[in-house]
């Protein structure tokens, strides 16, 4: 149920949860409890079978999320014994997530939002979007956005984001690949995005998450011999009878999720 008064709501519409980051004050900045609201929503939803897929934004039309809260003073203390940081626990709960987290990215996607953005498996825009990597005119540089942006963007694309702290438009997103979509009417276009996973197999889903995310450090001969094997147990599911059958029979598929 939406606790109003949080600086994460956590609402479920249908088979969606929606993650907003409410924070509209501060630009949607990331603060200790919206880590914590993250990780615990994204962990909880892992179990929880009706819950197809993730929306995560921000409040408001300004800012999906404009990364570590600056003006607290403390974004950037560090308790130095501890070798795991929250913003980095964050991103290896997504990297293993099987339920499909969905970017809507509704204003300015600044530093650790591009992180948030990236951590997603798809993404729609609005047109006034903006996306950047400011941490050089601090000082700092994007390092744990990196390790998910690394895949994502293109080497000297990343490269002039870091380097200049510039941020780019939502049609440079676009074209290069850090969103699916960039559309006028943000919500409609989300709800068509999410209209075509949700009708699909949850068992695929699933299990294609795993495999996709499973083969990202593979050689080619380690992800051959292992989606080799996975074909195998999609195979073996509920779905993939059914699918087949539906398939053959004209209609459409009744999944059971298992």
């Amino acid at each position: 149920m939406t606790n109003p008064s949080s600086e994460l709501l956590d609402e479920r519409r249908g088979d969606v949860l929606w993650l907003t980051i409410s924070r509209e004050a501060r630009r949607n900045a990331i603060s200790p409890g919206v880590l914590r609201g993250l990780c615990d929503a994204i962990e909880r939803v892992q179990h929880e079978r009706d819950v197809r897929a993730v929306v995560l934004t921000g409040a408001g039309d300004k800012a999906f999320c404009a990364g570590a809260d600056l003006a607290a003073g403390t974004a950037f203390r560090f308790d130095h014994s501890e070798p795991y940081a929250a913003f980095a626990d964050l991103l290896r709960l997504a990297r293993r997530s099987i339920v499909p987290l969905v970017a809507r990215v509704n204003g300015a996607c600044m530093a650790g939002g591009m992180g948030l953005l990236a951590m997603c498996d798809l993404a729609v825009a609005a047109p006034h979007a903006v996306f950047g990597l400011p941490e050089v005119k601090v000082g700092l540089l994007p390092a744990q956005v990196l390790s998910v942006l690394d895949d994502l963007l293109p080497r000297r694309a990343l490269a002039q984001m870091c380097l200049t702290g510039e941020p780019i438009s939502a049609a440079q997103a676009l074209n290069w690949g850090l969103v699916n979509t960039v559309v006028d009417d943000l919500d409609t276009g989300l709800q068509a995005l999410l209209g075509r996973i949700l009708d699909k197999s949850p068992a695929a889903i699933r299990r294609g998450l795993y495999t996709m995310k499973a083969i990202e450090a593979m050689s080619f001969e380690e992800s051959m011999r292992f989606t080799e094997s996975q074909i195998a147990v999609f195979a073996l599911t509920e779905d993939a009878a059914e699918g087949q059958l539906a398939f053959r029979e004209k209609r459409a598929p009744n999944w059971t999720g298992r």
